[in-house]
């Protein structure tokens, strides 16, 4: 199929990561070696600023090789992003109307948005809008989320990262916690409502010595709080010093979260949750009576790119460049993969797969990767995580502090 000539538009959506400005990267790498695209726009904070019209010419701002270096090193959002999600283009047509008259108005033949779960629904919805309409364009959505629960795809750019910053958070702490004779728990809780994929990457902190977490536990195996209070009595048992890592998302067999606050939600449904590793804490002091504590990584897990992965920003930026490839070469309503090659030796090549393959949809961790008594992952499990956190990126650093790029209004 022959390219489109025109102009490009990306966006960035959802949470942050320490490598979704390497996949934008990406597509800046992309569009400026397309003869067909003559400028690529940034939206500002997604789809809504799309709406807005807050556009940004990325061609002329990325003019030179250090900028785009730049951004690569850069962690969060540059463009930021937003939660919104679109309704269907047939219950909504004026918002669809002004979507096709920006598109119109700077004529935007390719329509690239870095996102997770729900923002692959935007591009399934826009895909179809503009088939209906006979408006030529490419839609391509580039995948992104520290939770790496995007179907297809064998893993997500910012996953790596973000299990590299946990492995190694969790190993400094299990050196911290190990000086005192003094009996004492530990509770880590770490990222993933439905997925406990970075969880398990807590397991990949005793690489080297053979040292871990005592406990793991993920969404994927319904929590018993009796079963747990018996591990954390167990393990005591063994050593004075234990610390367990619990996904943020663990709930009970009647599906409720422990740690989940109130009844908010968020833009998509999604139920708030805060407090898991606290709730549990509570639990130990009551019924053990050792010294406790809860520990939050919280937004570290996701923006921490002076410990970035090597292999996970390198396939970032491919991702997006492939992202930009493959509308070139005709493909609209889909979303650019990373494939995992088979052999000895970890490499990935990439690919692209129906958008409605994968919106909305949740790969959760296989019960095969966690072990029969739902509180540790197996072999085969960190097998899988060790080659996504492999490598480092070194910083820029300016007066001892990471230089950062900043997109200009």
């Amino acid at each position: 199929m022959k390219p489109l000539y025109g102009n490009a538009v990306v966006g960035q959506s959802g949470g942050p990561t320490a490598a979704i400005n390497a996949t934008l990267a990406g597509v800046v790498r992309g569009c400026a070696e397309a003869d067909c695209i003559k400028t690529l726009y940034g939206m500002r904070n997604g789809i809504e600023g799309f709406l807005k019209e807050d556009l940004t010419d990325l061609s002329a701002f990325f003019d030179t090789e250090e900028k785009i270096s730049l951004l690569e090193r850069t962690p969060a959002a540059a463009l930021g992003s937003c939660r919104r999600r679109l309704k269907d283009h047939t219950t909504d047509k004026e918002t669809y109307e002004r979507i096709l008259e920006i598109l119109k108005k700077y004529d935007i033949r390719y329509f690239f948005y870095i996102g997770g779960n729900d923002s692959m629904d935007t591009v399934l919805k826009l895909s179809n809008y503009a088939k209906d309409n006979n408006y030529e364009l490419r839609v391509v959505g580039i995948p992104k989320t520290v939770d790496n629960d995007l179907m297809v795809t064998d893993h997500t750019p910012g996953f790596g990262s973000a299990a590299k910053y946990i492995a190694v958070s969790v190993k400094e702490m299990l050196r911290d916690v190990a000086v005192y004779e003094i009996p004492a728990v530990t509770i880590v809780e770490i990222m993933g409502r439905d997925a406990g994929w970075l969880t398990a990457a807590s397991a990949l902190s005793s690489v080297g010595d053979g040292i871990g977490p005592d406990l793991i536990y993920l969404p994927e195996v319904d929590f018993d709080m009796d079963a747990f209070i018996a591990d954390v009595r167990s393990a005591l048992s063994r050593h004075p010093a234990v610390l367990v890592s619990v996904s943020e998302g663990i709930r009970t067999s009647d599906g409720e979260y422990v740690g989940a606050k109130g009844s908010a939600t968020d833009a998509f449904g999604h139920k708030q949750l805060s407090g898991a590793g606290k709730v549990l804490e509570g639990f130990v002091k009551g019924e053990i009576g050792c010294k406790v504590r809860s520990v939050e990584l919280n937004l570290p897990q996701r923006c921490a790119a002076h410990l970035a992965s090597l292999t996970d920003i390198s396939e970032s930026v491919s991702v997006g460049k492939h992202g930009v490839m493959a509308a070139i070469s005709g493909e609209s309503g889909v979303m650019a993969t990373i494939l995992r090659c088979e052999g000895e030796n970890y490499s990935a090549t990439y690919g692209t797969a129906d958008i409605a393959s994968i919106a909305n949809g949740v790969r959760s961790v296989p019960r095969d990767y966690i072990n029969e008594a739902g509180n540790y992952v197996t072999e085969e499990c960190r097998a899988y995580l060790l080659p996504l956190i492999e490598g480092e990126v070194a910083p820029v650093f300016e007066q001892g502090v990471p230089k950062h790029i900043i997109i200009p209004r």
